[in-house]
This record gives C-alpha cells, structure tokens and sequence, in this order.
C-alpha cells in the first residue's frame, strides 16, 4: 500500500540563522518538530555573491529531493529566484557588490558528511551556504516535505 500524497502546502519551513533552528510548521501554523542547522560562514548575513559561503535570505522553495552520496539527503531550492536577484541586482546598482559578480546557486538543505553529525552538536560552519542538520533529521525532512514546500530562510 502505497503512502498518501501530501500537498506542497501541508507544510513550511522557517530556518532561523540566528538560532540555528529549522522549524517545520503545518498548514495551520502548528509547530511539528524543530531542529538544529549549521551554515556556511560565521558572518550569518545575506548571501550576497557566489562563493561567500553565506546563506540566502527570503522566501523560497523545495524544487527537488534526491539521496545524496556525501550528505545524506539533498532538498534543493529554488535559490537563485525573482526575489534573489532584485536584491542583487540592486546591491550591483548601488555598488555594494562588484559589477562583475555572479549570484551564486545550488543551494540547499542536506546532512553531514558520515559520521560528522558533530558539525551540528558544535555549530561549525562547513557548507558552502546551504543549510545542514544531522542525517536522522534530514532523512526526516526528506521523507515528510514534499517538491514545492516553501522554505523561509530569516537571519
């Protein structure tokens, strides 16, 4: 017997870089289970240009799960999106950033090396900007979250 589908709405994720915390949420903004992530870079501020390790901010979704040779579970998202490049493209107009930067991409949420779930218990900056948690925990977020659950990443 084969498992229900679950809507692309049943569930959101917020991911709070400054807590170190995913929260999965349901469809009634009841909290289902929380757990703790790591990032890329100590600077926990807006991703900005490819490569500075930093996680985006804003709002977006899971457009693809598949089981990962290195880490476990991959819940890719939809980063870079229309809300991602206005702010870079903003931050190119304003001189913020190099004119002849480049977005970035590939992000999203997966699990640790094996047997390197350490990295989460210390809080150790390791990804590249995606966002990692424990493999127990990402098997559990890759088995509940369907393709399309939106994904709120806050500093």
């Amino acid at each position: 017997m084969s498992q229900p589908k679950v809507d692309k709405d049943a569930y959101y994720v917020v991911i709070k870089k400054s807590d170190f915390t995913l929260t999965v949420y349901n469809r009634n903004h009841v909290w289902v289970a929380r757990y703790p992530v790591v990032f890329g870079s100590k600077d926990l501020g807006d991703k900005m240009i490819a490569g500075d390790r930093k996680t985006p901010e804003g709002t977006f979704h899971i457009v693809s799960k598949k089981v990962h040779s290195k880490w476990c579970r991959f819940l890719a998202l939809d980063y870079p999106n229309a809300e991602s490049y206005e702010k870079f493209n903003e931050r190119k107009a304003h001189g913020v950033i190099s004119p002849n930067a480049s977005i970035g991409g590939g992000i999203g949420i997966h699990g640790t090396w094996p047997h390197e779930d350490f990295a989460v218990d210390n809080y150790q900056p390791w990804t590249e900007g995606c966002i990692s948690t424990k493999n127990e925990y990402v098997i559990e977020l890759y088995n509940l979250l369907p393709v399309g659950t939106k994904v709120i990443i806050e500093p």
